[in-house]
């Protein structure tokens, strides 16, 4: 006698989540246009005078852990970190940009 074993789909890529991102957003340039709470060793300032997330030589942002790819200062990150969505387009586009990271 023979088993059937049922067949599931797998989608054809996988969700997007901040767990399986290279965190790309990571390299765009944050505006702090609210106190949250950013400790100022992770704040600069730009050529207009602004206040924004610093950004390490190599563009990315100096709060981001290289090891886990993940925020070091999440509770307190900056508005437009909060309100930046996960797969939203925006997220999608810039990791659209960095293709050649993701299998």
């Amino acid at each position: 006698m023979s088993q059937h074993i049922p067949l599931t789909e797998l989608p054809s890529e996988p969700a997007v989540s901040c767990s399986n991102c290279a965190a790309c957003c990571c390299q765009l340039e944050v505006m702090l246009i609210t106190d949250t709470g950013v400790p100022r060793r992770f704040i600069d300032t730009d050529d207009w005078g602004g206040e924004v997330m610093l950004r390490l030589d190599d563009g990315w942002c100096a709060a981001l852990d290289r090891n886990t790819m993940r925020c070091t200062i999440y509770e307190v990150r900056p508005l437009i970190c909060r309100e930046f969505e996960t797969a939203s387009p925006e997220c999608l586009d810039e990791r659209k940009g960095m293709a050649s990271i993701y299998r």
